[in-house]
């Protein structure tokens, strides 16, 4: 097993909480919440942890928020790596409605960067980067940085490994599926960012390993992940296809749900687990986390507990 560094571009300190019934107009007093480190690599760190992986997470951090971000994750155990920016590291806010079930989210942009900032965090990444070890991009690209910051990350890890796991969104992603260059080790999308990347509807398995396979054709990515909602996961390369069945959970809330997925996977992949066995433990830590309350993510014994249900098929 080598050791793991995850990449937070727009990390955030994310509340949850839950009140008997939202509704408009009048003050609403919630339940004490919970606060926990949050943003795709922060979150995958901290399930790779959970999992008794070694990592480190990289986390772009200012003013008070980033100071309270990084004693979070001291809490949690996982071993931070601090580049300071300007500006406030942002606040994430959920609420869970316990009549009706539904969790409202509420997120606010990060602070914008400069070009200085981006060569800067660059240069940090260039140095944190584990000797042919994982490296997992996950999460937005903060605004004022380059749709092309996961290529530039690509090529400042290089000299150290080209194992680059890239989970983003929007700007970024669509820049990476449209210009590919050099292709990503893994790429992970759900099934929203794959159909509005395909231009229509995946419905089945087939058609969502269709166009995983062809976006390896493309130049993208040499592993190709996507999501499938309650149904699952499906995983792809040049040679070989699988689909993971998720085993049926009671919803409590959504929340670090895909993180925890590429946590969990990443650190299948870096222990030497096969594909299809790498699939399945990500499906199963998506599960235990679709399964917790709040940002809590998950205890590892609830994902070896969802473990062997996770069937996987070769097809």
């Amino acid at each position: 097993m080598s050791w793991i560094l995850t990449i937070t571009l727009n990390p955030a300190v994310d509340l949850a909480t839950s009140i008997d019934r939202v509704v408009a107009g009048p003050k609403l007093y919630c339940k004490a919440p919970r606060v926990d480190p949050g943003g795709g690599g922060v979150n995958a760190a901290r399930a790779i942890r959970k999992l008794g992986g070694e990592v480190s997470a990289l986390v772009a951090v200012g003013g008070a928020m980033g100071e309270q971000l990084l004693q979070l994750l001291v809490v949690e155990d996982v071993l931070a790596v601090a580049v300071h920016v300007p500006g406030e590291t942002r606040q994430s806010f959920a609420v869970t409605d316990k009549t009706t079930g539904e969790q409202f989210r509420f997120s606010v942009p990060g602070e914008t960067m400069t070009a200085d900032d981006g060569a800067r965090l660059l240069s940090a990444i260039a140095q944190a980067a584990p000797r042919d070890g994982y490296v997992v991009l996950s999460g937005g690209v903060t605004p004022g940085l380059a749709d092309d910051f996961p290529h530039q990350v690509l090529a400042a890890i290089a000299p150290r490994t080209d194992k680059l796991v890239v989970d983003t969104s929007k700007a970024a992603l669509a820049h990476l599926l449209a210009a590919p260059g050099q292709p990503v080790h893994v790429l992970r999308l759900d099934q929203r960012e794959a159909e509005q990347a395909a231009g229509h509807a995946l419905a089945t398995v087939a058609d969502s390993l269709g166009f995983a396979q062809n976006l390896i054709a493309r130049g993208v990515g040499d592993i190709v992940v996507g999501g499938r909602g309650a149904e699952g996961s499906v995983l792809a390369t040049r040679e070989q296809r699988f689909f993971c069945r998720a085993p049926y959970v009671e919803v409590q809330s959504k929340i670090g749900a895909g993180d925890a997925f590429t946590g969990a996977l990443t650190l299948a992949l870096s222990r030497g687990e096969a594909l299809d066995q790498a699939l399945r433990w990500g499906v199963a830590a998506a599960c235990a986390t679709v399964g917790s309350e709040g940002t809590a993510l998950f205890e590892s014994g609830q994902v070896e507990a969802l473990l062997p249900h996770c069937e996987v098929e070769g097809l």
